[in-house]
């Protein structure tokens, strides 16, 4: 029964209005998927994915065997000498018939829609859903299984085996993906032993005491996301877990540390030469020939986004503005309100919510004991990931850390080194005498539960990518960016950036992204070379870092989300507004860049145009807010 407050109660559940939409429109999305899926004919033929319709394919220049290199052949009707049809009076072979499509430039296939925009429906359902809903895993599930509709061919088995299969067993079977949800599980255990110890509290307590505003906490939090430059997976769940106390003391909204969370994680791993993007970048940029590393410095003056994001960082900090979303979130934090709740029922903060379930605290705690585990964390992470390098154990005197740092597999390397900074902390604070054996052990229990929703959520979206590649997406991206290199070569990369955004946006992945585009952005402009080569190369990874940044399917998205306490949906809206500002300035860069083509010159006008657009910003909103007050005294 629907009572006065809008909520209805079934036996013993109770449902609010905002839930019994969301459920309508959660199930009115799977209808639609399901009608739509059944009313199409899957089989049919596409332009063929190894040709791109053409026919024929490049091979190595070689002699004509029809004119012997001659160029020239008798015609018998004329006897005349013309020019060969084979080679076009070339004397040279540099194509040859497709073996896939066998020169008919189509290829006949059980899925008509592998390899076209069919394969980015399933995360934009997905992303639509999230926001439309503001609940996430049921999102997430209508995404995935669209995909599993669209790759089963529309049966039930073949739907059913993909889900299960390709999907969600596909994701949590991934050697890559487990790693990542060992180092979450052990990371929250260490964060239970932190807070049941002390350590969390007195590093609060001693905050308190140093830490004496709101522009401070801010900044201290920004410094520390910097700092901890290593890996965008580890940044964010150990910023998150260390100032968490710190911005709740000084009102600081979760959404506005999540943000903080969010933009010093990837985007200065991005420009960060050791670390394990630094180490994924080179690594695809080897693969096509080029030097990676020299490559991604050459690339980091032209990373527009990762360095005018970090202006925007300090520019709303240190000019105390909000827009959008999170200016509501901020307000409320200061007014010690819960924007989640209903209007008529302020809320405490959600610090005082998680108070309540947390462990029981011990007195007594010292900030050392929260440093210790911190700083042995970090410090046996860096050595896992340069021993996953083979730093240690390669015999040639040449391999440096940088080399060590290109070859390292960081899911390795953060489980190596998270499982024994554990065993250290639990050591460390028995012999400390801060709990007992039997207090650690309860704590591990502790720390997965609050794990899961982020495990969970990046299961979700890790199944979501594997439909989306099995869909084909890298072959539409790869041959919409081929499409785009027939224009105006200047605008090339300000393109580059744009189609980077959307594929990482809709995937959830900017690692995946750049891996897709960094070969066609070199075949695009390896002929070229010199510095256009770069600024494509860096457009590449500001759009793929951009669009990993808005999306709420990223896991580095879901990781801060998870680091700051905050709800998943909520941090995506808030964090949006600020993303695509910075975008924009982004863009405009890029189409300078591209004609100008030196980044001393075209970095200054970025930060120019950023520090300006939030100043502008900051008195657009005082005029918006006088004029509104003028309104309401009338």
């Amino acid at each position: 029964m629907l009572n006065d407050k809008g909520v209805v109660r079934i036996g013993k559940l109770t449902l609010t209005r905002k839930q019994i939409i969301n459920i309508c429109v959660v199930i009115v999305a799977l209808l639609a998927v399901v009608i739509f899926a059944t009313t199409i004919n899957n089989h049919g033929s596409i332009k063929c994915p190894t040709c791109l319709g053409d026919g024929t394919v490049l091979v190595d220049s070689h002699t004509c065997d029809t004119c012997a290199g001659e160029g020239k052949v008798l015609d018998t009707e004329t006897n005349l000498m013309v020019d060969c049809a084979d080679c076009e009076g070339s004397g040279l072979i540099n194509t040859a018939e497709c073996d896939e499509c066998g020169g008919t430039k189509r290829i006949e296939v059980d899925n008509r829609y592998q390899g076209t925009f069919v394969s980015l429906l399933p995360p934009i359902i997905a992303i639509l859903l999230a926001l439309v809903t503001k609940e996430v895993y049921s999102s997430l599930f209508v995404g995935i299984f669209a995909g599993a509709l669209f790759n089963g061919s529309f049966k039930f088995t073949g739907t059913m085996d993909t889900l299960t299969g390709d999907g969600l067993i596909g994701a949590l079977s991934d050697g890559w993906n487990v790693g990542i949800i060992i180092f979450l599980v052990i990371l929250g255990i260490m964060v239970a032993l932190v807070n049941r110890s002390g350590g969390a509290e007195a590093f609060g307590r001693w905050a308190k005491k140093h830490i004496k505003t709101k522009t401070g906490a801010a900044i201290a939090t920004f410094v520390l996301g910097v700092l901890i430059f290593i890996d965008d997976y580890f940044n964010c769940l150990t910023v998150g877990s260390v100032m968490k106390p710190v911005t709740d003391n000084k009102k600081i909204s979760r959404e506005k540390l999540a943000y903080l969370i969010d933009a010093t994680a990837a985007p200065i791993c991005m420009i960060a030469p050791i670390s394990s993007w630094a180490a994924a970048v080179s690594s695809t940029a080897n693969q096509v020939n080029q030097n990676g590393v020299k490559l991604f410095v050459k690339a980091i003056p032209y990373n527009f986004y990762s360095l005018l994001t970090i202006v925007m960082i300090l520019s709303l900090v240190f000019l105390r503005v909000d827009f959008g979303p999170m200016k509501n979130y901020e307000r409320a934090a200061e007014m010690m309100k819960n924007m989640d709740d209903e209007p008529e029922k302020p809320a405490e903060p959600a610090a005082k919510e998680e108070a309540k379930a947390a462990p029981t605290v011990k007195e007594g705690g010292r900030v050392i004991d929260l440093i210790i585990p911190v700083a042995t964390l970090i410090v046996f992470c860096v050595i896992g990931m340069l021993y996953s390098g083979g730093f240690f154990t390669t015999g040639d005197t040449k391999w440096h850390l940088v080399d060590a740092f290109g070859a390292s597999d960081a899911s390795v390397g953060l489980t190596w080194g998270s499982i024994i900074a554990l065993l250290i902390t639990i050591i460390y604070l028995i012999a400390r005498r801060r709990i007992t054996f039997n207090e650690a052990m309860e704590c591990v229990p502790k720390g997965f539960v609050a794990m899961v929703p982020a495990i969970l959520i990046l299961s979700f979206a890790w199944a979501l990518n594997g439909m989306t590649s099995s869909l084909g997406a890298a072959g539409f991206v790869g041959n919409l960016m081929n499409g785009s290199a027939a224009g105006l070569v200047k605008m090339l990369p300000a393109i580059i950036f744009l189609v980077a955004l959307g594929l990482a946006f809709a995937t959830g992945t900017s690692w995946g992204t750049f891996g897709i585009l960094i070969p066609i952005v070199v075949a695009v402009f390896g002929a070229q070379g010199g510095e256009i080569l770069v600024i494509g190369i860096s457009a590449c990874l500001a759009g793929a870092v951009c669009g990993d940044h808005c999306s709420p399917i990223s896991d580095t998205t879901i990781m801060a989300s998870a680091g700051a306490g905050c709800n998943h949906v909520n941090h995506v809206s808030t964090q949006l507004p600020y993303a695509l500002t910075v975008a924009g300035v982004s863009f405009i860069c890029f189409i300078l860049a591209g004609f100008i083509q030196m980044w001393y010159v075209v970095l200054p006008i970025g930060i120019a145009l950023m520090v300006g657009t939030v100043i502008g910003i900051k008195y657009l909103q005082k005029f918006i807010d006088k004029k509104k007050a003028e309104k309401e005294e009338a």
